[in-house]
Formats: C-alpha cells, structure tokens, sequence
C-alpha cells in the first residue's frame, strides 16, 4: 500500500480465506478487507485516537444512514461524550484527489448531521473545516482539531 502523510502505526494484517489482504479494524473489533481506502480510514483511526486525543469509544466506522431516502455511509462518524454526532470524516483513496466533488459529497452528508466540523482526507492531503450549518458556509481550519478543542465549542 501506498505511503501516507500520516505517522506509522502498529496495524494488523492477515489473509483471508480468499487469499485477500485482512486489516484489524480497532474500532469494530474485527478483520475487513483492506483497500486502498481502508487503509487510509485505519490510518487516520489510529490518527485520530494516539495523537489527537480522539476517545476510541467516540468513534463509529462506516455507519449507514438515510438521507433523501437514500442509503449513504459515514466513513468515520465522532460523538461527544453525550453521544451526539460532533465530527465527520470522508476518506478516499490515496490516488483520490480531493476536489469539489469530494467536499460536495461530505457537504451533502452534513445537511443530514449538521456538524460544526468535517474532514476530508485521502491519506495525502487532509482538509478539516468548520461550518455553519444554518447558513451553510464552511471555513478552512489550520489543522484536525484534538478532541477536546472540539468538545468544549458546543
């Protein structure tokens, strides 16, 4: 798999009984096929979890949810310590550009949330913004915030 922006990790790998690559995800407890955007969401895990502060029981991975009655999926979905939704990121592939494509589609996820921040990484470049979702603008942030910065703006 292709180097990322990210610090190195411990991580976990087996074969599967396909002879597909196996990745341990932390979060739900179990192997999933890696790809090349598994194996950015693990990264930025593991990112967000041993050097932002992230609790790991804050997280949820790859939650389904309807919007416009459609099925859509969260990538990676943060609570606030009352379990409500305070964060959301995209992940794409390292050869993924993250373009206005890409932020439309978290955009278009956070009509449904209406989070104060999003993040959108494909393990290269990460873009974090906060928003104002009654007046639907955003805001480049200078880096992903620590957890606890996050939790203590609501």
């Amino acid at each position: 798999m292709k180097e990322l922006n990210l610090p190195a990790y411990s991580l976990k790998f087996k074969s599967g009984d396909n002879g597909k690559a196996l990745i341990f995800d932390d979060i739900r407890k179990k192997y999933v096929v890696l790809t090349p955007e598994e194996w950015v969401r693990q990264h930025f895990v593991h990112y967000l979890v041993e050097d932002r502060s992230y609790p790991a029981g804050l997280l949820g991975i790859e939650l389904m949810f309807r919007f416009n009655k459609l099925s859509r999926r969260a990538d990676i979905l943060v609570y606030n310590r009352r379990g409500e939704p305070l964060l959301i990121v995209e992940c794409k592939a390292p050869d993924v550009k993250i373009n206005a494509s890409v932020f439309d589609q978290i955009v278009e996820y956070n009509l449904k949330f209406r989070l104060r921040y999003i993040v959108v990484t494909n393990g290269i470049k990460h873009y974090a913004c906060s928003t104002d979702p009654d007046k639907g603008t955003w805001s480049f942030l200078p880096e992903i915030p620590a957890y606890d910065k996050l939790a203590n703006t609501e």
